[in-house]
């Protein structure tokens, strides 16, 4: 069979989790696949970018895909070099060095770009960045600003979200007197109320940092290089560095340029197909769908196996109808969940509410007929993987409403990790799922260091650390409580694990759930599943929460035997 080629725009990490999807539903044998990068490395994790500018983690550290990964994989990489064009009739794409590639389907995840607002005096004549100022948002970004924070003494960073308090952390651990200055009237105004928000303003300030809110930036002063700047109040403050971090613009022009419909970003069907052009896709964020562009990872991850999905013909009617928005955080050492909204819009919104602001904890909660439609967790988090699935799922609450901040009634922990779906992200800053922990300790990963370290999960923000251990803990029981015996296992028997997951039952016998990708299966593997239920005789098939099918009742000595015609049902 001829392959097709797949040319993707973007080297980035919703562009190369498109391809490794893609890879993974066997796109190596259906394209050849081509990337175009616009910085000189391998794919690396842009939430990790603090640790570069702090010092503690180094490219090495951060990067997700390393060169040798594009060899291994068959994928073509042109790597510090950026398509400028597409040309749609000849279908074939142009970069700056000019390499002309002609593509089947084009996949373009160009990401975004950091805004720096037109403040005066931030640029020079020629439309670079004035000395002393600069941008944050890629390795590059993150190394000129520690090389110059070397001879500066104080340092202010524009942006109270994520990304500027990182900086301000980072810059007061370089020895700078470090400062923030906000728009809002408080900080992360995404992700915290105004209580949630001043909480964690007086927590930080603890550690050092200076905190100005509400404060609009007009100027930049300075004549050759950055002096200070001027606010719309008419107040200053003097420095000798400035990091801008408020906020990202899609890189969409290059869909603009090809005559592809764009608003905020490239517009994009169900499929993340481009309106105007069946062959081109886009997606993370650089795409708008349904008029939304998401800048989380966990979205970008749900776009980028649809596409793969759809393109590689795994599953033609793949459709991303998108995505509720929830994360877990750790901002300087403050873990934070938030999830959907931070204040109740509608009448009859229930708010359940609590706070001790000595510990620094507050926990927020809004429900609306019964279901959660937003919440903050600030401080202790214990409850997050309960309260992120009922709000992903949409799952009546209990009635006992103080349940869902405390243990006075609400599922316990071990149930909880049962019934989580394997979809479930578990590590956002690395797209990690409850699923992908499973199928690395079955592979052979026994304890938290090395689930970490294979998985990558945790080896961000660090705020899932301990679920991730929960979960391997979770695991690797269930392995222990299995019975590995290749002898028995007939015919395909290369393609097990060589490790039964199953759990055993008080009355001696055993269960186990067959794993589908992500929580889902084709109509010719529940046949598979059914037809491995007669053969074997199981006694009892039990339908589970989230659609989750447990065969119940399983003899020791069929466990291999079922494991493995199992296990090649999820491989099809």
């Amino acid at each position: 069979m001829t392959k097709r080629k797949l040319v993707v725009v973007g080297n980035g990490m919703a562009g190369a989790r498109a391809v490794e999807n893609v890879l993974a539903r066997g796109g190596g044998e259906l394209f050849d696949i081509v990337m175009f990068g616009d910085e000189p490395y391998g794919n690396y994790n842009r939430i990790m970018l603090s640790g570069i500018l702090e010092g503690s983690k180094t490219l090495d550290d951060i990067l997700i895909n390393t060169p040798a990964w594009y060899a291994e994989t068959g994928v073509t990489l042109h790597s510090g070099d950026r398509v400028v064009e597409i040309d749609r009739a000849a279908k074939a794409v142009r970069s700056r060095r000019g390499v002309v590639e002609n593509y089947d389907v084009l996949l373009i995840a160009t990401g975004s770009k950091a805004f720096v607002p037109p403040f005066a005096g931030a640029f020079t004549a020629d439309g670079a960045l004035k000395t002393g100022v600069f941008a944050y948002r890629t390795l590059d970004d993150c190394t000129g600003i520690a090389d110059y924070a070397k001879g500066a003494r104080k340092a202010v960073t524009i942006g109270g979200g994520l990304l500027g308090l990182e900086a301000a952390r980072a810059l007061g651990g370089l020895g700078c007197e470090s400062h923030v200055v906000h728009l809002a009237g408080h900080l992360l105004e995404l992700q915290l109320d105004a209580t949630g928000g001043g909480m964690l303003r007086r927590t930080i300030e603890g550690f050092g940092l200076h905190v100005h809110t509400g404060k609009a930036t007009t100027a930049v002063l300075g004549e050759d290089r950055v002096a200070g700047l001027a606010f719309k109040d008419g107040t200053t403050i003097d420095c000798d560095l400035v990091v801008v971090a408020a906020g990202v613009r899609p890189n969409s022009e290059i869909g603009l340029r090809a005559g592809l419909t764009v608003e905020r970003a490239i517009v994009v069907n169900d499929h993340m197909q481009s309106i105007d052009d069946r062959s081109v896709y886009a997606v993370g964020e650089c795409a708008q769908h349904r008029g939304k562009v998401y800048g989380l990872v966990a979205p970008l991850w749900d776009q980028a196996k649809v596409f793969a999905e759809h393109v590689t013909g795994r599953d033609a009617q793949a459709a991303y109808h998108g995505s509720k928005l929830a994360t877990k955080l750790k901002v300087m050492g403050v873990e934070l969940a938030s999830m959907g909204i931070t204040e109740p819009y509608d009448e009859h919104d229930e708010v359940i509410q609590f706070a001790e602001p000595k510990r620094g904890t507050y926990k927020k909660l809004i429900v609306r007929d019964g279901r959660l439609v937003g919440g903050i967790l600030m401080g202790e988090i214990s409850k997050a993987a309960y309260l992120m699935q009922a709000f992903d799922r949409d799952s009546p609450l209990p009635e006992e409403r103080l349940a869902l901040l405390f243990d006075l009634g609400a599922p316990p922990v071990a149930v909880t990790l049962e019934e989580m779906p394997a979809e479930m992200q578990v590590c956002n800053c690395n797209g990690v799922t409850k699923g992908a922990i499973g199928a690395c300790v079955a592979a052979g990963n026994r304890d938290l260091g090395s689930v970490m370290a294979a998985t990558r999960a945790s080896m961000g923000c660090g705020s899932c650390k301990s679920q991730v251990a929960a979960l391997t803990d979770y695991f690797v029981e269930q392995v222990s409580e299995a019975v590995p015996d290749r002898a028995v296992v007939a015919e395909d028997a290369s393609r097990l694990d060589g490790h039964v997951q199953a759990r055993i039952l008080d009355d001696g016998t055993f269960s186990m759930m067959p794993d589908t990708e992500d929580g889902h299966c084709t109509p010719a593997q529940l046949l598979r599943i059914a037809e491995v239920a007669v053969k074997y005789k199981v006694p009892s098939v039990k339908l589970m929460g989230h659609d989750r099918i447990d065969l119940v009742g399983l003899p020791k000595d069929d466990l291999a035997r079922i494991w493995n015609e199992l296990y090649l049902t999820a491989a099809e």
